[in-house]
């Protein structure tokens, strides 16, 4: 069953279709919003940090050469965060109002511009979880280590994840009218 669109604009390439927020959360649906974002790309980026200070800090048992640990964090678990956070950054640094092709931007290039930055930045978030999930399988699940060293490839996963939430959240958060915005036309 389809649903009937009433401001169909057949010249758009995308229609964002996000729930209406007004029902429960009233006129501080934007702010929270911001802060449940701000919430998960912090916890996103504590767990992968707390990883990291683990594999930092394991101690091998006492009857164990100098260092028996199989496999430690390195640069390449943290390439794949760094992508994801750089597509954060670019997809919400977009102004969404070129995204939709208002008549204020007539500029047909811009628009196309705009489109393509949000491509490249979602691109960046998703070529990130698709690095932690290769590293999580190549370097943590195929040598089949014990769980205290695949929990490093599970939290890099785990960061992507969280990262790309947030930007979502972000996203619908600013994309959302406030009470503050008046539509003035002549």
């Amino acid at each position: 069953m389809s649903l009937p669109r009433s401001n169909y604009d057949p010249r758009r390439v995308c229609l964002n279709p996000f729930p209406n927020l007004d029902f429960h959360l009233g006129k501080y649906r934007r702010t929270i919003g911001v802060y449940i974002a701000g919430g998960l790309f912090a916890l996103a980026h504590w767990l992968f940090l707390d990883a990291a200070v683990l594999s930092s800090h394991y101690h091998p048992p006492p009857d164990a050469p100098y260092d028996s640990a199989p496999v430690h964090v390195t640069f390449v678990d943290w390439v794949p965060g760094i992508l994801s956070a750089l597509g954060f950054l670019v997809v919400n640094l977009i102004d969404k109002d070129r995204i939709k092709g208002e008549e204020a931007y007539a500029d047909a290039r811009a628009v196309w511009r705009a489109r393509l930055f949000l491509f490249i930045g979602f691109a960046l978030m998703a070529g990130g979880l698709a690095g932690s999930v290769t590293i999580l399988v190549l370097k943590y699940v195929v040598p089949s280590y014990p769980e205290r060293f695949t929990y490093y490839g599970y939290a890099n996963v785990s960061q992507n994840i969280a990262i790309m939430l947030s930007a979502v959240t972000l996203w619908v958060a600013q994309s959302v009218p406030s009470d503050y915005e008046y539509s003035l036309s002549i």
